[in-house]
């Protein structure tokens, strides 16, 4: 399995480059992430769960950072025992680049193997669940480090969700709210009767 990725991140290299070393930041932006600590010199005990297709497991694992070009890039060896799920390893090559003075161009090319049960499910699984794995750390890592937060990721998926609410709520929510004057819009008062449910 490869992946090749770029992001642009709205804050200075230095600044990107500092929060992918940071483990509280890490630990928030990896999906599924139990814990990451230290586990010697640059590297990392790492523990979390992932579903893949109708596998789901907790893998526990090795981080280790190699080759490293501060603060322009560092290259991340990984592997995983995820039981009887079977196991993952792999390396990533991240590279940081300025673009402009307050935003980094982050890069990144992946290379795994999974064996046991996530190997037999399918390399198209295996490859959908590892980009959007990916895609959600790097939604979640640019809330952190843009000053949002792990409450932007919370609001994320609460504001989703009560879209997604929102067409079945809407015929109540107005006869509900005879008072309004209607300049409330439509989705605010179907999320005020969709959280009244709980």
């Amino acid at each position: 399995m490869e992946l090749t990725e770029t992001y642009t991140l709205p804050i200075s290299q230095q600044r990107t480059w500092e929060a992918l070393n940071d483990t509280e930041i890490l630990r928030a932006s990896i999906p599924g992430c139990e814990s990451i600590d230290a586990d010697g010199e640059n590297a990392y005990a790492v523990v979390m769960s992932a579903s893949v297709g109708p596998v789901k497991a907790r893998f526990k694992g090795r981080m280790l950072l190699t080759d490293i070009d501060a603060p322009n890039a560092y290259t991340i060896v990984f592997e995983g025992q995820g039981g009887a799920a079977g196991f993952g390893k792999g390396n990533a090559r991240v590279t940081l680049e300025p673009d402009g003075d307050a935003a980094t161009k982050l890069m990144y090319s992946a290379n795994a193997q999974v064996g046991g049960k996530l190997a037999q499910i399918g390399s198209r699984l295996v490859d959908g669940a590892a980009r959007k794995i990916a895609g959600e750390f790097f939604k979640r890592f640019g809330a952190q480090v843009g000053g949002d937060g792990g409450s932007a990721t919370a609001s994320d998926d609460e504001q989703s969700a009560a879209v997604e609410a929102a067409p079945q709520n809407t015929d109540s929510t107005e006869a509900a709210d005879p008072g309004s004057d209607g300049k409330e819009p439509k989705r605010k008062k179907s999320w005020r009767a969709w959280i009244s449910r709980f």
